[in-house]
């Protein structure tokens, strides 16, 4: 049944069933809320899908960023290239390391961290390159390990965008030294607040005793086979890990993955279809041999094209249609946190250049639309009559 078209139509909702709510009460009536059993099962799970060596299910990806960096010995005087078009849990993770976040640019057509501009950025302090597989579309996976591999620096893939996309047979967050995942509210699937870090065995080992205070042996298992008081810490840790009610949720989200992604693809299709042509509108790019996550279905709103910034269409999507859309990002670069981050000039010719043109470009034109399984076709019509109301 299609909503009232008065009504307001979110950017993004949740898609909560009875299966989620069967699992976390089966979790309550078990006695077990922390760290535990579905926690285990839910790592077991995503790690299988990702062909990944060890996993470790944790209260954000922020966390398993953060650990992942310290698992990776990366601290005061290292580098870590990243991109400024993405949300700053990365470059706060870096930063809470005392290792610099090293900005770099995103090619013009998916928004992805360019290659070249990343090698160029690599230098001796260099220790590793954060990708982000920008919207669901994942980068070339290939290019960057080899990239990687070629200068002795560690591979993080932050694959919150894209957990069921790839990219010429390489799953996202495949191919990664160490791969991260977000379970927030509004993500491919979530479990409210949660993420994962998967990776090497030996990386993912040490962010799990960091993880759990330093302790040398869960608590699940220290219930089973140990004294609760049997347990050594022998490093100053962290408390990171996810609660088994969040994993509950997490575990029945992730089967039904396959399915929200192939509806975000059908959304995706008619949006595509049905918004070629609009004067000023720029569809997304999909790259051959890739398979989207479609998380976000980002367009551009080039105002010399059509008379109207993006901030007007979306400022009129909302007061006229009751539409809400979101902007995906505002450059970290720009953040009054990194204002002694900002990025060199450079010379390309005889014109100066700034480094993250591209990057300034698409944040002041970029707008995601609705685009998740709750959708109905008549709620993507909506959008799509909204928009040519707007633009035309």
């Amino acid at each position: 049944m299609n909503a009232r078209p008065d009504a307001f139509l979110p950017w993004n909702r949740p898609s909560i069933g009875d299966e989620e709510i069967a699992e976390v009460t089966d979790t309550l009536r078990s006695g077990w809320l922390t760290h535990g059993p579905k926690a285990i099962q839910f790592e077991y799970e995503v790690r299988e899908a990702l062909g990944q060596e060890d996993s470790f299910a944790v209260s954000s990806c922020t966390a398993a960023l953060h650990l992942g960096l310290l698992a990776a010995d990366i601290g005061p005087e290292d580098q870590v290239i990243t991109p400024s078009l993405t949300f700053c849990a990365a470059p706060n993770a870096i930063v809470q390391t005392g290792a610099d976040p090293v900005f770099v640019d995103v090619d013009p057509d998916v928004c992805n961290i360019d290659l070249a501009a990343a090698e160029a950025a690599i230098t001796n302090d260099t220790k590793a390159i954060v990708v982000m597989h920008y919207g669901g579309h994942p980068c070339d996976l290939i290019a960057f390990r080899k990239l990687a591999d070629d200068h002795g620096l560690i591979l993080i893939e932050d694959a919150a965008h894209a957990l069921q996309a790839s990219r010429a047979g390489h799953r996202a967050g495949s191919l990664g030294d160490l791969t991260t995942l977000s379970f927030y509210a509004n993500k491919v699937i979530t479990s409210g607040e949660g993420g994962m870090l998967l990776g090497r065995a030996r990386l993912v080992e040490r962010a799990r005793l960091l993880g759990r205070h330093g302790i040398d042996s869960s608590v699940w298992q220290r219930h089973g086979r140990r004294s609760t008081a049997d347990y050594e810490v022998t490093v100053p840790g962290l408390k990171y890990v996810m609660s088994d009610i969040a994993a509950a949720v997490g575990l029945q989200q992730f089967r039904k993955l396959p399915a929200f992604t192939a509806r975000r693809r059908e959304i995706a299709e008619m949006y595509t279809s049905e918004l070629a042509g609009l004067p000023g509108l720029v569809l997304p790019t999909v790259l051959d041999g890739v398979e989207h996550g479609w998380f976000l279905y980002s367009v551009l709103i080039d105002p010399d094209a059509c008379g109207r910034t993006r901030d007007t269409v979306s400022d009129r999507l909302l007061s006229d249609h009751m539409i809400g859309t979101s902007c995906h990002f505002r450059p970290v670069h720009a953040l009054a946190a990194y204002d002694r981050h900002q990025p060199r000039s450079c010379l390309r010719g005889a014109q100066k250049m700034h480094p993250l043109q591209v990057t300034d470009r698409v944040a002041g034109q970029q707008l995601s639309l609705p685009c998740y399984p709750a959708m109905t076709d008549g709620d993507v019509m909506r959008v799509v009559r909204a928009l040519h109301t707007v633009l035309s």
